[in-house]
Formats: C-alpha cells, structure tokens, sequence
C-alpha cells in the first residue's frame, strides 16, 4: 500500500505537492477548507482545520500529515500527536512559524542574528522603542500576519493605537527595529526526521506592496561568505527548532553586511518555486520526501539562473486559461504554473520560470510572459 500523505489546506503549495506525489508513488490527500480550493484534485475531505473532530477523521486515514498553512491550532496539533499521529512538522517546530513573539526569543536563545525587537502592550512601550531606535520600527501582530498583512511601519506609537487597544489579556505586539536593508533573501533548507538536512541555494526575493513579486536563483554579487552564513543559519535554525520537511528563512541583507532572520516559514514557501524547474528535487518534491522521511534529493541548480515571477492579480476580464495560448507561443522557454484561482486584484494566481544561463534573459522572458496574464 502507498504511504498515505494527508495535507491540511487545500491552497497552492498542496496543489502543487499532486504531481510530485504521483511521481514518488505516494497516496496524496487533501483537508480543503471549502469546495473549489487550489489542490480540488486530492481533496479528499472538505472542513474546518481548527476542528479537533474534522482533523481527527482526516488524520485517521492517513500515515503522516503535513500542512499547507501554519495555521492549524496548538491544541488541535497536540491532540494529534497524543492520539498518536505522526505530524510533521510537529506543534513543538510549528509554534515558532505560528507566533512572532515565541518564535523571536527562541532564536535569541540560538544566538541566530535578527533584528532588535521587543514585546510591546502600551503605547509608551512602543515610544520607548522608537525612541532608542531613531524614531521608526515595524510593529507586527504575532500570529496570522502573511504578505504584508498585520505588519506597519510606525513612526509615532499612535500610529499603532488601535491595536494596542485590541490587545486581550497578557497578549502583546511585536516591534522590531525598521531594518536598513539593501535587499532581502531567502534560505531554504528541508530536513528528514532522520536528521539528514539539506540546503538550497541562497536566493533574493524582490517584494512589492509587501508581496514576493520575483525571485533570483541564486542571489546575485553573493560573496562566498554570504552564502555560508545563510546556508548556517537555515540549517541551525532547522536544527535548533526541530524543523521537519521544508522550512523557509526570510533574511534581510542590510547596509552594514549583517544578514539577519526576517520571519520563517515551515512548509513550501513562495521564495522556492523557482526550484520545480530550476532544480535537480524540486521544493515540493522534496517536502514530500521528508515528511515521508524517504531520503532528500539533490538541491543542485540545473543552469546558472532561474527567475520566478509571480502572477498578481490577473487579467481584468476572462481567465488566465485565455491567455496561455498567447504566453506559450511568445516564450516557449517559460513554464507557467497556474493555482485555479479566479482572478482578484493582489491574489497570488500563478507564476512562471525561467531558467537560463544568462540572467538578462531569464529575466526578461519571466516578466514578459507573466505581463500575458495582466
């Protein structure tokens, strides 16, 4: 019988786990939210992750599980893992991707670089902080932020006020010094239970309105220096948190040369799409391969460069499906990956890759044939 791998979220990182599942010969099945989602294919049950009983009936059909998203609730994970579940990754590694302000002191503990931060719960701890950081930091809800949502960049506490006033309890807001940044990279890395680790080639993520946008692989000007702290630090951090399957390390490289962790992801994340064309195991692939803990696949890049452009949005009238006669026809050399998404101004709906031995090119052939779904 095939290993039967259960994915929680039906959105495009599970959707685009499918084909890779099939490949490995492993049985994939999908915990969508609703009907219609990106991953339809696997779903094999429509409900609501932070439902003990709906995760329970889902996890009892399957070997290990996995997950879209990390949004799935503590006590429903470690409810899981008592009934004797195999998770992966695990409440223990998962919490530090679920909460900013947890996440923040474990690597303190790691002595990982990040930027200055601090818990905040009135607006004179947060003028406190601006304060003594020339006057500006980037204020972030601890948990459910993504693509730019729960994060401001604040020059007066009061700019913040609402939220401080929304805060219940011993609840707290993240503030973090606003990092002078040249540009911002990614390290992922992917780890087995068994403990074998792999690293993927650093690479830069150019963000707009707090969306990726493109990815370079590798990063370009990378010193060799570079490149070894990043690769240390993702696997410190895979290592130090437990991490199993693919974990992102979003970091910034500032005006000084300090590379510090900006935020984590522990799943397939955005920064390594250019990998399904652009390397020997893709991010998807080899996810699956370490929560399967089969053993990793080669991270090597296939050409000099891969460039991912993301699909934002989407044409105004008609579907993306109209216009990929059109792509194809202009870029051959392009592969375009869609999410069975409709179209909505700022949705992630697809994304396309290049991979080339001349970066101009590829850069130019990914935004190209991406501005055919405008």
């Amino acid at each position: 019988m095939a290993l039967r791998v259960g994915v929680i979220g039906g959105g495009q990182l599970a959707r685009m786990m499918i084909a890779p599942a099939v490949e490995l010969g492993l049985d994939l099945r999908v915990l969508a939210e609703g009907e219609g989602m990106s991953a339809a294919l696997a779903a094999t049950a429509v409900g609501d992750y932070r439902d003990l009983d709906t995760v329970r009936a889902f996890a009892a059909d399957v070997d290990v599980v996995t997950f879209d998203h990390e949004h799935v609730p503590q006590d429903v994970l470690r409810a899981l893992v008592a009934d004797g579940v195999v998770v992966h990754p695990g409440p223990d590694a998962l919490q530090f991707a679920q909460d900013k302000l947890v996440m923040r002191a474990r690597l303190a503990e790691l002595g990982v670089p990040q930027p200055d931060w601090a818990p905040v719960r009135s607006v004179a701890a947060l003028q406190d902080f601006l304060d003594a950081h020339g006057g500006a930091g980037v204020v972030k809800t601890p948990r459910g932020g993504y693509d730019g949502k729960g994060v401001r960049v604040v020059r007066a506490a009061s700019e913040a006020q609402d939220w401080l006033d929304a805060l219940a309890g011993d609840d707290a807001l993240l503030v973090e010094e606003l990092v002078p940044f040249v540009r911002e990279l990614a390290q992922q890395v992917a780890r087995r239970p068994s403990g074998q680790i792999v690293a993927y080639p650093v690479v830069e993520t150019v963000q707009r309105d707090g969306v990726c946008a493109e990815v370079i692989a590798p990063a370009p000007a990378a010193a060799d220096r570079l490149v070894e702290v990043a690769e240390a630090i993702g696997r410190t951090i895979a290592e130090g948190l437990g991490v199993t399957g693919m974990l992102a390390v979003e970091l910034f490289e500032t005006d000084d040369e300090r590379i510090l962790v900006n935020e984590l992801a522990m799943r397939p994340h955005n920064s390594g799409h250019w990998s399904q064309d652009g390397a020997v195991t893709g991010q998807f692939e080899q996810h699956l391969r370490a929560v399967a803990d089969l053993p990793l696949g080669s991270t090597a890049p296939r050409s000099a460069w891969s460039v991912m452009v993301n699909i934002l949005g989407g044409p105004e009238e008609g579907t993306l499906e109209e216009r990929f006669g059109a792509a194809m026809a202009a870029h051959p050399q392009a592969k375009i990956h869609t999410y069975g998404k409709a179209p909505r101004p700022g949705r992630k709906v697809g994304h396309v890759n290049v991979v080339d031995d001349d970066l101009d090119d590829a850069v130019y052939v990914a935004r190209a044939t991406a501005a055919h779904f405008d």
